[in-house]
């Protein structure tokens, strides 16, 4: 008898238990740090922070590391100049046109197309309209503009300078070179080999007098 008098007290005081308990809301915390985050969450609201949110501008006067300043304007004139000053820092390699092909075909074949010729996904599906070919007549295309374009944008293109770092620009400038001249059927940029240095450090010294201090093939690559 005693024995079912417990039993029954235990499902009794069970039963309170949980017939309290609300689904919606948590109950006792045994361990408050487990549930509770101590660190500041990502945007979340603080009396602490400034305007009371987590989220800030960065100090006044900060520069994002690896940062380089673009002196060239955000104008007409800034980007007819860029044409004709800036040129490409990048050695043609297999590297860099290889990097250049795949961040063109992440940032840009969807409007101007794989080829260039202004045919993206988006100008099929009317997106936009009016998209011309890097080949088409009238158009002045160096690598200074390109790299101008990319990081200000230009009429309905938007910058890329948030997406993209200033290698990749220029890897991506690189690749819109090539297209260019493939539209237009003139010479490809390719990479120069280690071969083609050597083959032509031994012509150069073929014709050097006893005089002259003859070339080797890291003083090539140093100046190219």
């Amino acid at each position: 008898m005693k024995k079912l008098i417990n039993i029954a007290l235990g499902a009794f005081v069970c039963l309170t238990v949980f017939s309290c308990a609300d689904e919606n809301k948590p109950n006792y915390q045994y361990m408050p740090n487990m549930y509770e985050p101590v660190g500041y969450e990502t945007y979340g609201d603080y009396e602490i922070f400034e305007n009371g949110q987590e989220a800030m501008l960065p100090a006044e006067g900060s520069i994002p590391r690896g940062w380089q300043p673009y002196d060239y304007e955000n104008t007409t004139e800034g980007l007819e100049l860029a044409k004709v000053e800036l040129k490409n820092p990048l050695e043609v390699t297999e590297e860099n046109l290889a990097a250049g092909a795949q961040l063109y075909t992440i940032y840009c074949a969807v409007c101007h197309g794989d080829a260039g010729d202004g045919n993206g996904i988006l100008m099929q599906r009317e997106k936009f309209l009016g998209i011309p070919s890097y080949a088409a007549e009238g158009r002045v295309i160096t690598e200074g503009g390109v790299y101008h374009v990319q990081m200000y944008g230009l009429n309905t293109m938007g910058s890329y300078a948030s997406q993209t770092s200033e290698k990749e620009r220029w890897q991506i400038t690189q690749h819109v070179m090539n297209l260019k001249a493939a539209l237009k059927g003139e010479p490809l940029q390719e990479p120069v080999s280690k071969d083609s240095l050597t083959n032509m450090v031994e012509v150069l010294n073929e014709n050097t007098t006893e005089d002259t201090t003859p070339l080797e093939v890291e003083t090539l690559e140093e100046t190219n």
